[in-house]
């Protein structure tokens, strides 16, 4: 059988960072930059106020206290935005509001808060040292710095720094296309009734909202039987509108299994065993003069969405224009014993991971592995946060075991 690696790396393989697009900052949040931004211009863009007051020289208030104030006339008034106002001279001040540049001449800027407020006559109570309160230009960037590097994913700090350095678009690796369906005779759309032998479909809005999370554009085409003839023109129909199509279902070695019996004619996609569990159906490659990557996955739920995580979630952050890393692992110690894991088989059983440094040793978390491990079990995915991986070697784990646990991806 195929190792899990092998397999990785044969759907990295189909891939390639999708070609840049100029788009709109709010257009292109959650997209990755294609090019470094570098500042045509220093940021503060001149010295200004970072808070409401007056602008003076300092030196004018040299020994200022409660005892003895110093009463400085005011000569103007410089709100945000208004830059007429542009010198002041020793012993006279102008009343500042936050952002608004400060005058040549004024060294200082004293808080509304140490004076009396006045409006043609301040009374200063504090002296203040050279430069308070005074946002000089270029302390955050200077002209030419770059501020946001190639690869960056774009999201509200990063739009906000674009927008302040003036720009109005970028080049981003726009969202991939994820078109998702699912096959089977026995499947029935959630909210109708069932039959015999029938079950609500649930895996394509798994995969769907799976490939959202991720950061793609995702579309559900639902599911179809298993026609052949039918597949194929599916497939062939949903070609333009899809950067890469996931399948679930029809891969195995039954008399029904469409998806693979439709592809293999083709000669561009791959079956293979891998040796893992759950999921060991595996099948990819590509379709359509296009040669649009297709990943087809297990029809088994839980197969599905551990085969997601594992090969699918890489190739989207390369087609994002992301290293195509995997999901995050850390050492865990297990809450309970695994009592079976196939020989020659890496497993993946759901676990719930919780952080606890009470062991006093550099295993600082624990897993609970959940009580249902089927692959039809559902129920038991939506309430972990981890897999829990039983090497290939390996059949059995005591309570009290480290192992490694891969962290599923957190919403929000």
């Amino acid at each position: 059988m195929k190792t899990v690696e092998e397999h990785i790396s044969d759907v990295l393989d189909l891939v390639e960072p999708l070609d840049p697009i100029e788009l709109d900052l709010l257009r292109a949040h959650g997209g990755v930059l294609a090019e470094p931004v570098a500042s045509p211009v220093s940021l503060p863009r001149f010295d200004n106020s970072s808070m409401d007051g007056y602008a003076v020289v300092a030196a004018d208030l040299a020994g200022a206290s409660e005892q003895d104030p110093v009463q400085l006339p005011v000569v103007a008034d410089i709100p945000a935005g208004d830059p007429s106002v542009n010198a002041i001279r020793s012993g006279y001040c102008a009343r500042i509001m936050t952002g608004a540049p400060v005058p040549s001449g004024a060294t200082a800027v004293v808080p509304v808060e140490w004076t009396d407020g006045g409006q043609v006559t301040v009374t200063m109570t504090r002296s203040v040292r050279e430069g308070n309160a005074i946002r000089r230009a270029g302390e955050d960037v200077e002209t030419g710095t770059t501020v946001l590097r190639s690869g960056v994913r774009l999201g509200a700090a990063e739009l906000g720094v674009l927008a302040a350095v003036g720009r109005k678009s970028v080049q981003v690796h726009p969202r991939p296309r994820v078109v998702v369906l699912s096959t089977g005779e026995e499947l029935v759309e959630p909210g109708r009734p069932v039959g015999p032998g029938q079950i609500w479909e649930s895996n394509s809005f798994m995969l769907t909202a799976a490939a959202q999370d991720a950061g793609c554009t995702a579309y559900r085409h639902g599911f179809i039987g298993d026609d052949p003839a039918t597949v194929l023109d599916t497939l062939d129909d949903v070609l333009l509108q899809a950067d890469i199509i996931l399948t679930t279902g029809g891969v195995s070695m039954g008399a029904y299994d469409v998806v693979k019996e439709v592809l293999s004619r083709s000669g561009t996609v791959t079956f293979d065993k891998v040796a893992m569990q759950p999921g060991m159906p595996q099948g990819a490659g590509t379709i359509g003069v296009s040669k649009t990557p297709i990943v087809t996955l297990p029809g088994n739920p839980v197969s599905a969405f551990v085969s997601f995580q594992l090969f699918v979630l890489p190739a989207l952050r390369r087609l994002r224009g992301l290293p195509p890393r995997p999901l995050p692992t850390v050492h865990a110690r297990l809450a309970q014993p695994v009592a079976s894991s196939p020989r020659g088989r890496r497993s993946y059983l759901r676990a719930v991971l919780e952080y606890d440094r009470r062991g006093g040793d550099n295993v600082a978390f624990t897993a609970f592995p959940a009580v249902r491990q089927g692959s039809h079990q559902l129920s038991a995915l939506a309430e972990t946060n981890a897999l829990v991986i039983v090497p290939e070697q390996v059949t059995e784990l005591a309570e009290g075991s480290v192992v490694e646990v891969v962290k599923l991806p957190e919403l929000g």
